[in-house]
C-alpha cells in the first residue's frame, strides 16, 4: 500500500459516511477514487482489509442497529431505506447475518443488560462499573457549524490509537500547523462493535486546504443539531460514558440518531497525555425527524 493508494480510498471513505443510504455502486465509487471498477476493489481491500461490498453492508447495519434500538416509532422498512435497502426482505437478511437476529428481534433485545464487546477489555470494564455509579451531565443542544480537518484513519479501539495521533503531529509539525484543535470521530458503536472492528478517526482541524495529500488527507466534518456532552475521565472511562449517552440519554430524549458520525474535541487528549486523563466535549448528532 502506498500514499497515493490510501489517499484515493480515503476520498471513498468519506463519500460512503456522507451517506450511506445513497446508491454506493462500485462503478461510482471506483470513480472517485480513479481506478477502474477491478482495480479498484483490489486496491480498497487492500488498503481497508475487507471488501467495499462488507464495508458498506458494515456500516450500513450499524446505523440500523442504532436506529433499531432507539428510534422505536420508526418502522423496519423506515430504517431499512435509511441504510439505502429498498425492501425490508434484503435488509432483514443482511442484518440477521450480521447480528445473527431480526431486526425485530433486535428492536425487543435489552441491550443494556447484554454482553457488551468492550467489556472484553479489563480497564474498561472497570471504567463501566465506575461511570454505573454517577449520572450523565445535562447536554447543550446546538446548531453547530461544519469543521475542515486533516485526519488519519485508525481501525481498532485501543491505546494504538496512539499512532494516529504521533503520525498527525509529525505531519502538522513538518506542515507548520498548528496542533491544538484535536477532534476524533466515532464511526462505530462499541456498545456492538468489536473494539478491534470499531472505526475511529484522529482529527486536527485546519484553516486552509491540503496542498499535498499521503497518509494525511482532510475531510469536512458535517454541520447540523448535536447534543454536546462535557465529559472527563481516565483511559477505559470514556466509551461506557458515550454507551450511556446513547443508551440511556438519547432514547429519552426525544430526539432521534442521525447518520453522520458522533465526535470528540479535545480539552486533554488521554492518548497523548502521560497520565491518560481526558477532558473533552462529545458531539452527538441528532434532529427532530
Amino acid at each position: 500500500m502506498n500514499d497515493l493508494q490510501q489517499s484515493r480510498i480515503n476520498d471513498v471513505l468519506f463519500y460512503i459516511h456522507q451517506d450511506i443510504s445513497q446508491a454506493l455502486s462500485a462503478k461510482t465509487l471506483a470513480d472517485i477514487a480513479a481506478y477502474s471498477e477491478q482495480h479498484f476493489h483490489r486496491v480498497f481491500k487492500r488498503v481497508v482489509g475487507e471488501s467495499v461490498h462488507s464495508y458498506i453492508r458494515r456500516t450500513r447495519m450499524e446505523y440500523a442497529a442504532n436506529q433499531l434500538m432507539f428510534a422505536s416509532k420508526s418502522s423496519i422498512l423506515d430504517i431499512a431505506n435509511r441504510c439505502g435497502f429498498q425492501s425490508v426482505s434484503s435488509f432483514n437478511k443482511a442484518f440477521k447475518a450480521t447480528f445473527h437476529m431480526s431486526p425485530s428481534a433486535w428492536r425487543h433485545y435489552d441491550n443494556q443488560i447484554s454482553d457488551k464487546p468492550y467489556l472484553s477489555d479489563p480497564e474498561i470494564a472497570a471504567g463501566y462499573r465506575i461511570v454505573a455509579q454517577h449520572p450523565l451531565p445535562e447536554p447543550k443542544i446546538k446548531d453547530v457549524s461544519e469543521r475542515l480537518v486533516a485526519y488519519v484513519r485508525h481501525t481498532g479501539y485501543d491505546r494504538s490509537i496512539r499512532r494516529a495521533w504521533l503520525i498527525l503531529k509529525a505531519w502538522a509539525d513538518t506542515e507548520g500547523r498548528v496542533f491544538s484543535d484535536q477532534l476524533g470521530l466515532h464511526h462505530s458503536n462499541p456498545a456492538w462493535v468489536a473494539l478491534d472492528k470499531c472505526r475511529y478517526v484522529a482529527c486536527l482541524a485546519i484553516d486552509r486546504p491540503l496542498e499535498r495529500r499521503s497518509i494525511v488527507c482532510q475531510l469536512t466534518i458535517p454541520a447540523g443539531l448535536h447534543a454536546i456532552f462535557c465529559l472527563s475521565g481516565k483511559y477505559g472511562e470514556l466509551l461506557p460514558q458515550i454507551s450511556k449517552i446513547v443508551e440511556h440519554w438519547l432514547p429519552k430524549s426525544g430526539f432521534k440518531l442521525r447518520s453522520t458520525p458522533a465526535y470528540v474535541y479535545y480539552y486533554k487528549n488521554h492518548f497523548l497525555e502521560d497520565d491518560e486523563i481526558f477532558e473533552l466535549d462529545f458531539y452527538l448528532p441528532i434532529s427532530f425527524f
